[in-house]
């Protein structure tokens, strides 16, 4: 009886100091972010924050603040280009102190009318976590057009 006392021990001295680690969850990185920009032949900007984002119009209307209310017309995808949410051409309103970092501080760089791309780190965006269908550590790509400042 000892001997299996030992040996169940041993098991499970084993398999508690094993490491537990998933090594599955490989968050996108800023070099993929350069990548994609490269493959696409984007003329983008890097904030001091790492979001890149590229302004295809500035817009001529009202610039907004971190705290505005906002009406956005836009598409989100992954790098591989797979959509994973998008508004109609109405566009969706919304508190840009309500939103992921990377909108809060990217939608400011445009005016009213002014349209462009977000490329958001994981960091700025879900996380390491993710939510939803979207998955932790993904690097999200918005085309957005900001239709106003409400």
């Amino acid at each position: 009886m000892k001997k299996y006392l030992y040996l169940f021990t041993l098991v499970f001295v084993f398999i508690s100091c094993s490491d537990k680690t998933d090594t599955s969850f490989e968050p996108e990185t800023e070099q993929d972010i350069i990548q994609y920009i490269e493959d696409n032949n984007l003329n983008a900007t890097r904030s001091n924050s790492g979001l890149y984002y590229v302004i295809n119009n500035e817009g001529s209307g009202a610039r907004p603040t971190s705290t505005s209310n906002v009406t956005v017309d836009y598409k989100g995808y992954f790098l591989d280009g797979v959509v994973f949410d998008e508004s109609n051409s109405n566009g969706i309103s919304f508190g840009l102190n309500g939103v992921i970092q990377g909108w809060t501080e990217g939608i400011t760089y445009f005016r009213e009318g002014g349209n462009g791309i977000l490329l958001v780190p994981y960091n700025l965006g879900y996380g390491e976590s993710g939510r939803g269908s979207i998955p932790g550590g993904s690097v999200l790509i918005f085309d957005i057009r900001l239709l106003s400042v409400n």
